[in-house]
C-alpha cells in the first residue's frame, strides 16, 4: 500500500506558546541531568572506594572444602558452577542441563515509520509533512496497531499466545558451597540451543510448529512470514568455571559490606586471579561514570535548547532570520551545558575529593581567566593604516 501523508499547519501564537511550555521543561531537565551528574560523581566515587577496600581485604581460598575459619570474610574462589537436575521449559517441553534455560519468542508485525519535514513560512507559522510508511518485522513484544495512523491497512494481533521466559535452577554448587540467587542473576553469558527434533515437544503444539533454524516456527512458511507468525528460540547458560569474590557465610555467600555503606560482590565466567577480577571492575565502573557524564551533558544541552526555543521561534516571522537565531542558541546552549556540567562535576569532586576536586576548579577558572585576558589583549584593527583609506586629514579640505 502506498505510504501516507499528512500536512498540518501551526501559527506563530500556537508555536510560540508551545516553545514556552517546552522551555518550563528544560528547565527541569537541566535541572535533573545536574543532579544525576552530581550523583554519579558520588557513586563512582564510592564504587572506587569500595572496590579499593576489598582487594586489600581479600583473602583467596579454596571452594573443594569450607573452611569455617574464613566465616565472614571477604573471600576470593574459583571451580564449576555445577547443576544437577536438568531445567525443563514448562510449554514446550525442551530441556537442558543448564544453569538457566532462556525461552525467546518474536512475532512478525507490522511496524510505522514517521518521517517528519518542517517548513517555516513568513509570519512564523511553520508546515509539517508527516509520512507515514509501514514495514515488516520480528519483534519480541505486541506493537500495538490501534495507534497507527493508518489503523485500517495495518493490523497486528494484540497478543502473543507464547511469551518469552527464563527458568532458574534452584540449586547451584559451587565446589563444596552453594550459590545463592543474587550470584546466579550474575550469570548471563548464554549459548544457543539448537533443536534436532520435535520429539519433546507436546502433541498439541507438535501440530502447529515445524522445526527452523533450531527454533520453532508458528506459521505456513517461514521463508515467507506473514502477520503474526511466531518464532521461538532458546539458549541456556551451561555449567562451568566461574570466579567469585563476595563474603563467607556457612557454606553459601553474602554480599561484603564495605565501610561507605556499600555492598560487594563479584562474579565471573572462566577462571580468573582477585587482582584481575578488581581490575575489570574498576573498568567497568569507569565506563560507567563515562556513560553517564556523556548522557546527562546531553540532556543538559537538551535543555538549555528548549529554554532558548521561544527566541527562535519569534524570530521565525522571518524564516532565514528564525534559522540563524536557532543556530546560534544551540551554540550558546552547548557552551551553557559545558560550563555547567565542568561546574557539577567539580563541585561533586569537591563534595566527595575535597582536594582533588578544589584543583580541578581551580584549574578551570584560571583557563577561563586565560582566556578572557587573552581576548582583551587583541588589538583592535588600525582603520588607518588599512590599504586604500587615505590617511586622516588635520584640516577639513577646503570648499571649492
Amino acid at each position: 500500500m502506498a505510504n501516507l501523508t499528512e500536512v498540518t499547519r501551526q501559527g506563530l501564537g500556537s508555536r510560540g506558546k508551545n516553545s514556552i511550555g517546552g522551555a518550563i521543561f528544560g528547565f527541569l531537565l537541566v535541572a535533573i541531568s545536574a543532579v544525576v551528574l552530581f550523583w554519579n560523581e558520588g557513586r563512582s566515587v564510592k564504587r572506587y572506594k569500595d572496590l579499593n577496600e576489598g582487594s586489600g581485604k581479600v583473602v583467596s581460598v579454596s571452594s573443594d572444602t569450607v573452611n569455617p575459619a574464613n566465616e565472614g570474610q571477604l573471600v576470593h574462589l574459583t571451580g564449576e558452577a555445577k547443576t544437577s537436575t536438568p531445567l525443563v521449559d514448562d510449554t514446550f517441553g525442551i530441556s537442558g542441563t543448564a544453569i538457566k534455560l532462556n525461552r525467546s519468542v518474536e512475532m512478525y508485525q507490522w511496524i510505522e515509520n514517521v518521517r517528519s519535514e518542517e517548513r517555516e513560512k513568513v509570519g512564523g507559522s511553520v508546515e509539517t509533512t508527516k509520512t507515514y510508511s509501514y514495514s515488516k518485522e520480528w519483534r519480541s513484544s505486541v506493537v500495538d496497531s490501534s495507534r497507527f495512523k493508518d489503523r485500517q491497512g495495518y493490523r497486528n494481533p494484540s497478543s502473543m499466545k507464547y511469551q518469552s521466559k527464563s527458568t532458574v535452577a534452584n540449586e547451584v554448587t559451587f565446589g563444596a558451597f552453594q550459590l545463592p540467587p543474587f550470584l546466579i542473576s550474575k550469570m548471563t553469558s548464554d549459548e544457543p540451543l539448537y533443536l534436532e527434533s520435535l520429539d519433546a515437544v507436546p502433541a498439541a503444539i507438535k501440530e502447529q510448529t515445524k522445526l527452523h533454524n533450531g527454533g520453532l516456527y508458528f506459521g505456513s512458511d517461514p521463508a515467507a512470514p506473514s502477520v503474526g507468525d511466531l518464532r521461538v528460540s532458546f539458549s541456556l547458560v551451561p555449567p562451568g568455571p566461574i570466579s567469585v569474590v563476595a563474603q563467607q557465610a556457612g557454606n553459601s555467600f553474602t554480599s561484603y559490606s564495605t565501610k561507605t555503606g556499600g555492598k560487594l560482590d563479584l562474579l565471573s565466567r572462566g577462571t580468573k586471579t582477585a587482582e584481575e577480577m578488581f581490575t575489570a571492575a574498576h573498568e567497568a565502573n569507569k565506563i560507567m561514570t563515562w556513560g553517564i557524564r556523556v548522557v546527562g551533558f546531553f540532556l543538559m544541552m537538551s535543555g538549555f535548547s528548549m529554554i532558548l526555543k521561544p527566541l527562535a521561534v519569534f524570530a521565525s516571522i522571518l524564516p532565514f532570520l528564525g534559522r540563524i537565531v536557532e543556530t546560534g542558541t544551540n551554540v550558546i546552549a552547548f557552551l551553557l551545558a559545558g560550563i555547567l556540567w565542568t561546574i557539577v562535576v567539580a563541585v561533586a569532586w569537591i563534595f566527595y575529593r575535597p582536594i582533588l576536586g578544589i584543583a580541578i576548579l581551580v584549574v578551570t577558572v584560571a583557563l577561563i581567566v586565560l582566556i578572557v585576558k587573552r581576548l582583551r589583549t587583541i588589538p583592535a584593527p588600525d582603520v588607518s593604516s588599512t590599504p586604500g583609506t587615505p590617511p586622516p586629514l588635520d584640516t577639513p579640505p577646503p570648499l571649492n
